[in-house]
């Protein structure tokens, strides 16, 4: 004698055949709602790392230590000598001088501080540019080209990128006045072209940037070294050849020691004496305080790096997608 089951118990009866959940059709779509969300969470990667409080929190403080100073330079040229003893350092004053310290900085002392500008802008052209052109050519050599003595130049690279430069001071005084070039531009930009640190930076980054059989192959195809290296190499050392630009620019531009040993004449002083030529006139007998030009002075200094930094990071980007497109 057969037996039916009931309604109720029928309907929940699953078919394995068809995947049916015993639940009914509302856990099912709890289910797929689950899987949805679990699709549009990102797995956390080294390109997509997880969120870290801690790590966050210190960044914002370097952030903040790193801003703070350029905050307070801003603020401060906004102030004339009486603002910048009566208002909060970080708080602006009554009334705003921004423009008119400008042009009293400027204008100051016969114009001197756009002859130190210049100054400074062919120290810059001339040592930071013929360090990175040195460093690019010296890195691709010892990189792509193997003769004897590879080995030790690279020890007396590692060697001189460990030697500080003031150690070098005093005997490279001493070697320009015997040769009579103190108090001269040569004093300043000749030792600014040799950068130890750039060169062994590009040696390392051509070794891994350029490929050894693309340079081949273009040797094979007929393309001497010079027509390789231009065409091939150099695009692909962009990079590196920004960055040894721009350590070079900022340790020219920010270059104090050395011309305050080498030049004595104000008239060569790059902005770096300069500015303390005009901050020690307050504690010479009978000397002007203008402090407000040494701050609004300071502010201007900045502002050309910050435009260079602008300019090649786009030289840097492009650099960096070289060669990641098959074309």
């Amino acid at each position: 004698m057969t037996t039916s089951l009931p309604t109720t118990a029928a309907t929940e009866v699953s078919d394995p055949a068809r995947g049916d959940s015993t639940a009914g059709p509302s856990t099912g779509a709890r289910r797929a709602a689950a899987a949805r969300r679990r699709a549009r969470r990102r797995p956390h990667t080294p390109l997509h790392p997880r969120p870290s409080i801690p790590l966050t929190l210190v960044t914002g403080l370097v952030l903040v230590y790193t801003l703070l100073p350029l905050a307070w330079l801003v603020v401060n040229s906004t102030k004339d000598k009486n603002g910048l003893l009566d208002s909060f350092g970080l708080g602006f004053a009554d009334d705003t001088h921004f423009w008119d310290n400008i042009s009293r900085t400027l204008a100051y002392d016969d114009g001197v501080f756009l002859r130190w500008l210049l100054n400074t802008l062919l120290y810059v052209a001339a040592g930071a540019g013929g360090a990175t052109v040195l460093a690019v050519l010296g890195g691709y050599a010892l990189a792509k080209f193997d003769f004897p003595g590879r080995r030790a130049v690279f020890a007396v690279v590692l060697g001189a990128v460990a030697v500080p430069g003031t150690a070098l001071a005093v005997p490279t005084f001493l070697m320009f006045s015997s040769m009579g070039l103190t108090n001269t531009p040569w004093a300043v930009i000749i030792p600014s072209l040799i950068s130890p640190f750039g060169l062994y930076l590009m040696w390392v980054f051509a070794a891994e940037a350029v490929p050894t059989e693309l340079l081949e192959a273009a040797r094979i195809d007929g393309s001497g070294e010079l027509r390789t290296f231009f065409t091939i190499a150099l695009p692909l050392l962009m990079p590196g050849t920004v960055t040894v630009l721009l350590f070079s620019m900022v340790a020219t531009w920010n270059n104090y020691f050395l011309p305050l040993i080498m030049i004595k004449d104000p008239d060569w002083y790059p902005l770096t004496l300069g500015l303390n030529a005009w901050n020690a006139q307050a504690q010479t007998a009978g000397g002007e305080a203008v402090f407000d030009l040494i701050i609004t002075g300071s502010l201007l200094t900045i502002v050309p790096i910050v435009a260079v930094f602008l300019l090649l990071q786009r030289f840097w980007q492009s650099g960096l997608a070289a060669g990641s497109v098959k074309e």
